[in-house]
């Protein structure tokens, strides 16, 4: 079980390693006089920001911790609401209940992406911001989602942890927001085992992040100002991580290019099945890492996910919001932390889980089981492994 970035790991990725071994210096920081010293974090951060079309990237820990860094950096906190969909992975909801806000779940229409209409109708005087999750590696309906955004004068946060390198009209994700966050762990397009990268424009959002993520640092410790803007914490990424994510990010759009071929061979070969369609895909630049089946009939899903020993959306863990027991429970690690007696139930979203039980997801590049994919193909399967799985899939619905 892997993401495409897992799958590609080769000579490239030793190398970086390598070279940062060699060198003996294992922290992001180093002297400047020190020749061996091989700044992988520091030019990882450059050339993906530069890859986004964005002015600043910062490297983290995670993806969770990028997200938390975000929405604290654009002053998300008590009292504050933001809209999110109710399928995505429990970090998305999480990160805003660390900062304290109030995270307001939005129906997903067929895209398995946020409905804007649904945005619409949660929109209160406490909204703050939207966190848009290009969900599966597919881009949201930006465009709707922003106009929207800019009439509420709300902020807009990318959860693009699955979707590294998709674009949305031309622009890549990441660079639609205020800012964004990615995850770099084993099952995403860019994999180092656990890291994630935060990108932004804005100048003050850059250095309040850097700041969160570094003990309250100034960006890279220039020496101008070693006292601190704020307080911080630790979510730094370390050269080894920074090694591999920079010999990942400069295969990521060769990984891309293969994953979508290998989606359309797939998709061309069962696309004739009567009483189900691909879901909604709102832009030809999502990733193309995993190909979703809506069903006309939840029976139907739930017949065909048994015989291929997968199972429907509605059953993939910590991805939809009725699984997550701690959200529905309003379990914090604080007493009394937020107001809410609790954050969602099961029923809250009855379009969103009518379409996740009817759905389901076949691997393409991520091949994860706790996604609804331990059925498919992988980003090195061959055309007659892609052909198998397609006569598979279609013997299971004929059955």
């Amino acid at each position: 079980m892997a993401g495409p970035g897992a799958y590609c790991f080769g000579d490239e990725e030793r190398k970086e390693v390598m070279d940062v071994l060699s060198s003996g210096h294992l922290s992001r920081y180093g002297s400047d006089k020190d020749v061996g010293f091989q700044l992988k974090v520091y030019t990882f951060e450059q050339e993906f920001a530069e890859y986004c079309g964005t002015n600043h990237a910062i490297a983290t820990s995670s993806g969770t911790g990028s997200l938390l860094i975000s929405l604290l950096a654009m002053g998300i906190g008590y009292g504050d609401e933001v809209l999110l969909p109710g399928y995505t992975f429990v970090a998305s909801i999480g990160s805003i209940i660390y900062t304290r806000a109030t995270p307001v779940l939005v129906e997903v229409d067929e895209s398995l992406t946020m409905d804007p209409a649904d945005i619409e109708k949660k929109i209160t005087k406490n909204t703050k911001a939207i966190m848009v999750v290009h969900m599966l590696g597919n881009p949201c309906k930006m465009h709707e989602i922003l106009a929207i955004a800019k009439k509420h004068n709300l902020k807009v946060i990318e959860d693009a942890c699955q979707a590294a390198g998709g674009t949305y009209r031309g622009k890549r994700l990441g660079s639609l927001g205020d800012m964004a966050a990615f995850s770099l762990n084993r099952y995403k397009n860019i994999a180092v085992g656990d890291g994630g990268v935060i990108v932004t424009s804005n100048k003050e959002y850059y250095e309040r992040a850097y700041a969160i993520h570094d003990q309250g640092h100034t960006p890279n410790r220039s020496g101008k100002d070693t006292t601190g803007i704020l307080v911080g914490l630790n979510f730094k990424m370390n050269e080894l991580a920074g090694a591999v994510a920079l010999a990942q990010r400069r295969k990521l759009d060769g990984m891309l290019e293969t994953l979508r071929q290998k989606k359309k061979e797939l998709k061309d070969r069962i696309a004739d099945i009567p009483n189900m369609r691909f879901r909604e895909i709102n832009d030809e630049g999502e990733c193309g890492t995993i190909l979703t089946i809506i069903f006309d009939e939840k029976q139907k899903a739930d017949s065909v996910c048994e015989r291929l020993g997968s199972q429907t959306l509605s059953h993939s863990g910590w991805h939809v919001y009725s699984n997550m027991r701690q959200i529905m429970e309003h379990k914090t690690p604080v007493e009394g932390w937020s107001e809410p007696s609790r954050y969602a139930q099961k029923g809250d979203l009855p379009r969103t889980d009518d379409i996740l039980s009817r759905s389901m997801n076949i691997s393409i590049g991520v091949v994860d089981g706790g996604l609804g994919a331990a059925f498919g193909v992988n980003i090195h399967s061959s055309q007659k492994e892609i052909a198998a799985a397609a006569s598979k899939f279609i013997e299971a619905c004929k059955a």
